[in-house]
């Protein structure tokens, strides 16, 4: 079998996208602080930060390719520490794609709708990108430098990400469910729209990209949702107590970092390659028992 490598594995889309490549794939995935064993995986602790540390583990597992998953993906720790986020987040995704072209081989790294400023919806992959926080402009940087460093990388920009999870990280269908089991009040946005996927979908479209796409590819699901909408679908497939669901709007609560109101990704062109997310009924449904 070829080897795969997955750069933070112990995340939510890395522990998924491990699980969906194992039948096909001999995996290797790194991880820094925190560490789950995951059925057909090799986990490797490494500091991706470090260049030479990064190049010995090219040097050392010789993979076949390579998806990019490790970053900092929460907006407001981006917003306040910009440094230590663009080292994650840029020259790191940078680096990576330099060794894929030094080793010639396929390379994936995954972006977000967050490039954009949600005011243009739906987004495809020849609208230009707006970000309007930290963490968007550092995957708008990112995906330039990918692509000047290695242009066969396929550049997928990712959804609104939910499903199952391991004990180090979390999707945020987690949260949302153990708030309303304690009969807490959820406050959720009538005014936030995405394209929301499972981790299993998102997974099952990054390995159709790695086999298929050079250059930009959106991923998002078919249902373009609000939060709230999502959390009343939520509570009604899983069984959930809907007492504790409010509709709220962005400017009632106070973040970091700002979020665009409508980020909806237009995926046809993935669509058209073969990627194929079930509705988010459907989605959930396979959820049942297992959130």
């Amino acid at each position: 079998m070829q080897k795969l490598l997955i750069t933070g594995a112990s995340g939510f889309l890395g522990w998924n996208l491990c699980q969906v490549a194992a039948p096909a794939w001999e995996i290797y995935g790194t991880y820094f602080s925190r560490s789950t064993p995951i059925a057909g995986t090799t986990l490797l602790k490494v500091d991706l930060r470090q260049f030479q540390d990064l190049k010995n583990l090219f040097q050392t597992v010789r993979p076949d390719a390579v998806i990019h998953l490790a970053a900092q993906a929460r907006l407001d720790r981006c917003q306040q520490e910009p440094e230590d986020s663009h080292l994650l987040n840029v020259t790191l995704a940078g680096n990576v794609a330099g060794l894929c072209a030094d080793f010639a081989i396929p390379c994936v790294f995954t972006s977000t709708d967050q490039v954009f400023d949600g005011l243009n919806p739906p987004y495809r992959e020849t609208d230009p990108v707006s970000p309007i926080q930290r963490y968007g402009e550092q995957k708008a940087l990112a995906e330039t430098e990918v692509l000047n460093r290695y242009p066969k990388t396929a550049v997928c920009r990712m959804p609104l990400m939910f499903g199952a999870v391991p004990p180090t990280a979390s999707s945020f269908l987690q949260p949302f469910i153990q708030t309303l089991r304690e009969g807490k009040e959820l406050n959720l946005f009538v005014d936030e729209i995405r394209t929301p996927v499972s981790g299993t979908t998102a997974a099952r479209g990054l390995l159709l990209a790695l086999q298929t796409v050079q250059g930009l590819l959106h991923l998002g699901g078919r249902e373009r949702i609000s939060r709230y909408d999502f959390g009343r679908l939520m509570v009604e497939v899983l069984d959930l107590p809907a007492t504790g669901i409010k509709p709220s709007r962005q400017q009632d609560f106070e973040t970091s970092a700002p979020r665009p109101p409508d980020v909806s990704l237009d995926s046809s062109k993935a669509f058209a390659l073969g990627y194929n997310p079930l509705s988010l009924r459907e989605e959930l449904s396979q959820l049942k028992g297992n959130v």
